[in-house]
């Protein structure tokens, strides 16, 4: 099937990363599927993790990119499988403070591995990834200035 491309070529780069992104991030559920977790949970997990272990729906919504409904999703299905807990804020009553269980603490060490992004990346020379990580930057806080309200960023 040779499908013509379009015209735009701003249009063409666009789906072109969206297809390597949903590549990699099925390569990623299918590594992911032996313990028993999904990309957005080891997501979740990581974001947990990398803010002292007590962290709010909403903290993992900004980190993730994701609604906060849908954070909320996500996480009462993570504590359903016993991988973190909720707990109400001593301060605020109307918060909740997420943790990690001894589950989602072993969940999580098993999710770093990263193979199947380190083998997918590996296809790019060092010089490649750096410019790969400073184009992909330039295009996501461009794009963020289109939105509402621009999310504080957490990592590069």
């Amino acid at each position: 099937m040779n499908v013509p491309l379009s015209p735009d070529e701003d249009f063409n780069i666009w789906v072109l990363l969206y297809q390597a992104r949903d590549a990699v991030f099925r390569a990623r559920e299918k590594e992911l599927s032996q313990y028993g977790i999904t990309a957005m949970e080891a997501g979740a997990l990581f974001v947990i993790q990398a803010t002292s272990g007590k962290t709010t729906p909403a903290e993992i919504s900004r980190w993730m990119f994701r609604q906060h409904h849908t954070v909320t999703a996500l996480l009462s299905r993570m504590a359903k499988k016993g991988l973190i807990t909720k707990a109400r804020d001593s301060a605020k009553k109307n918060m909740w403070r997420v943790s990690l269980t001894k589950k989602g603490e072993k969940a999580y060490r098993q999710s770093i591995k990263r193979e199947s992004i380190h083998t997918a990346m590996s296809a790019l020379s060092e010089n490649d990834r750096q410019q790969l990580g400073s184009y992909s930057r330039k295009v996501r806080d461009q794009a963020l200035k289109n939105l509402v309200r621009e999310p504080t960023l957490p990592f590069p």
